[in-house]
């Protein structure tokens, strides 16, 4: 099967020295990309700026702003059978960026910044995507209540929810605990290494796809080969 992968951060350029970012390291992706290959699949990671090592036999896009992960995304998405989209994506950016380093000039700045565009909440709708599809929430409360609508709203298989008010997993940690939404349940996976929670979900998602697939007519395909090396 052929997996599409997002990982990492994004950043947004305030000017041509500061930008925009999140705490997310990438491992969490990195980590997915890896065990999907590990199974024998095919796998294109597509990342936002880490210093992780890319892992072995994945096909690999960098990319720094959201925009760039969202013309990435549209461009690989009717290629897919799995899309696990596990980026920390920018939600907004500057609304203009100078060309020139902004000097301090008052005790304030004011930035305007406008909304990126919704990479997960396009896979459906404006990508045509027919797959599996596992998108992440990181949340700080509420947990499995935000995750589930955001299942509901993008149309996903699949939503990893995960706390990141603890300081022990997500961001910046090598262990994750995480929630698994699902139209029907929810199902935890208890505090692990990021590799072996990565193997469960990659498991979980072919077992939706294997499902999906045994219904003829909820799932096709365009037969057009990827720009996939």
């Amino acid at each position: 099967m052929r997996f599409l992968i997002t990982a990492g951060p994004t950043r947004e350029a305030i000017d041509p020295v500061r930008y925009i970012t999140n705490r997310s390291s990438g491992k969490m992706g990195y980590c997915l990309a890896e065990a999907a290959a590990h199974d024998g699949h095919r796998v294109l990671l597509v990342s936002g700026p880490t210093s992780l090592d890319i892992p072995h036999g994945v096909d690999f896009l960098p990319v720094e702003t959201a925009q760039e992960m969202y013309d990435a995304v549209q461009n690989q998405a009717s290629y897919t059978d799995i899309a696990i989209l596990s980026a920390a994506v920018a939600d907004y950016r500057p609304v203009s960026v100078p060309d020139r380093k902004i000097k301090k000039t008052g005790e304030r700045m004011v930035l305007e910044l406008e909304r990126t565009k919704d990479i997960l909440g396009s896979m459906r709708s404006e990508f045509g995507f027919r797959g599996i599809l596992v998108g992440f929430a990181a949340e700080t409360h509420d947990v499995e209540s935000y995750a589930r609508g955001k299942l509901e709203r993008k149309q996903c298989d699949m939503i990893i929810a995960n706390d990141v008010s603890r300081r022990d997993i997500g961001f910046d940690a090598s262990e994750n605990e995480v929630l698994l939404i699902y139209p029907d349940r929810t199902d935890l996976l208890e505090k692990a290494a990021k590799t072996h929670i990565a193997h469960q979900i990659v498991e979980r998602a072919c077992r939706l796809y294997a499902g999906k697939t045994c219904h003829p007519g909820q799932h096709t395909f365009s037969g057009l080969e990827p720009s996939w090396n």
